[in-house]
C-alpha cells in the first residue's frame, strides 16, 4: 500500500501533487500524526529559481504550501470518515484562501521540508497551517483554508 496521499487519490491531475500530471511538482505528502499533521520533502530544480539563481521562486513556495495543505485537507476528510485515502467515494478539496508569509530566502540547492497542521475543521472547511523550512531554518509560513467540494467537481 502506498504511503503518500497523492498515490492514493484517484484521478489526481493537480499540478503540485498529481501523479497523472507529468509536468507537475510531484509533491509527496504523508501523515506524521494521522489526522493532524503531514510532512513532505521537496527537492527544488534549477528552473524553480527566483531572480537570484540560488533561491527558490516565491510562486513555487506558494504552490508547495497550497498543494501540500490542500492534499492534507483531503486526507483529513478521509480520516474523519474513518476510511483510507482514496477508499470509496472520492473526496476533493479546493483552495478557498492561501496566505504565505515569506521570512527568509529558501535555498535552491537543498531539500525543502513542509509540515502541515490541521488547525480546525468545521463543516466543509479545513484550516491548515504550513511551515516551510530548509536546512532547519523556517523560510516561510502559510495558512490555507480548504473547502470540500462535491465529487462531481472533477467529473465524479
Amino acid at each position: 500500500m502506498a504511503e503518500y496521499f497523492r498515490d492514493l487519490v484517484p484521478g489526481n491531475y493537480y499540478w503540485g501533487c498529481g501523479t497523472l500530471n507529468t509536468s507537475g511538482l510531484h509533491v509527496k505528502s504523508k501523515w506524521s500524526i494521522p489526522g493532524e499533521e503531514s510532512v513532505s520533502t521537496f527537492m527544488p530544480h534549477p528552473e524553480h529559481m527566483a531572480g537570484p539563481t540560488d533561491v527558490v521562486n516565491g510562486g513555487i513556495i506558494s504552490a508547495l504550501v497550497d498543494c501540500h495543505s490542500v492534499l492534507t485537507a483531503v486526507a483529513r476528510e478521509y480520516h474523519g470518515e474513518g476510511r483510507p485515502v482514496g477508499d470509496g467515494e472520492k473526496i476533493w478539496c479546493v483552495t478557498g484562501t492561501l496566505t504565505v508569509k515569506y521570512l527568509k530566502p529558501t535555498p535552491i540547492d537543498q531539500p525543502i521540508d513542509l509540515v502541515a497542521r490541521v488547525v480546525e475543521t468545521k463543516g466543509k472547511r479545513t484550516n491548515i497551517e504550513c511551515t516551510v523550512s530548509s536546512g532547519g531554518v523556517t523560510t516561510a509560513e502559510g495558512l490555507v483554508v480548504a473547502f470540500r467540494v462535491d465529487p462531481e467537481w472533477t467529473g465524479g
